[in-house]
């Protein structure tokens, strides 16, 4: 039995946070997985400096209101979705990734919550598990499944590289030159092609 295990952000939708950086004006908030390897060091900062402009989730969902997926996502998806099981596992949160299903089809997603303040503020954030990513495709693997994982960032090395077959997808220079030894790829064309090859 196989299953997929995807990234969300960088690899089906736009990153959330660079959206939000633009349309906030605050170009510190560009800073991702891909720079910050230590997702919890990342958001704490993040949070921060949500509270010091006086931010919260309102703002943000209104700007994901406003993201499509990136172009051919869908199709991709749903064509994955018609040989083989799917999980988006992502290190965003459910109060941001429900409108992104919604233009998605309703793939199922494993993420995380945050805490809000009854004003809206964003006061702290759960993560469903160390490692998520990780964890959870080892969990897959424990009951009967191999996994075949892509994503683009530091945080998605684990799971690509615990897998029976792992790609990185539209990731950064300096991630495909710091892991040589994994495949990379820019389309979805490219990708499914690989993901057909191990099915």
């Amino acid at each position: 039995m196989n299953i997929v295990c995807l990234d969300l952000e960088g690899v089906l939708v736009p990153e959330i946070w660079i959206a939000f950086a633009e349309a906030s004006g605050i170009p510190e908030l560009k800073r991702t997985t891909r720079d910050e390897p230590d997702y919890d060091k990342l958001m704490n900062w993040r949070l921060g400096i949500l509270k010091e402009r006086g931010l919260g989730l309102k703002e943000i969902q209104e700007t994901i209101a406003k993201i499509d997926p990136i172009p051919g996502a869908k199709e991709f998806l749903d064509e994955l979705r018609s040989m083989t099981q799917v999980i988006i596992i992502s290190d965003t949160f459910t109060q941001f990734a429900s409108p992104l299903m919604e233009k998605l089809g309703w793939p199922t997603i494993f993420c995380n919550s945050l805490e809000v303040a009854e004003d809206g503020e964003i006061t702290g954030f759960k993560m469903r598990c160390e490692q998520s990513k990780l964890t959870t495709v080892k969990a897959l693997q424990s009951i009967g499944y191999e996994t075949i994982a892509s994503g683009d960032s530091h945080n998605d090395l684990g799971m690509i590289r615990a897998s029976k077959a792992g790609f990185l997808f539209k990731s950064t220079d300096q991630i495909k030159a710091d892991n040589p030894d994994l495949e990379a790829f820019e389309t979805y064309d490219e990708l499914m092609a690989a993901i057909k090859k191990v099915l």
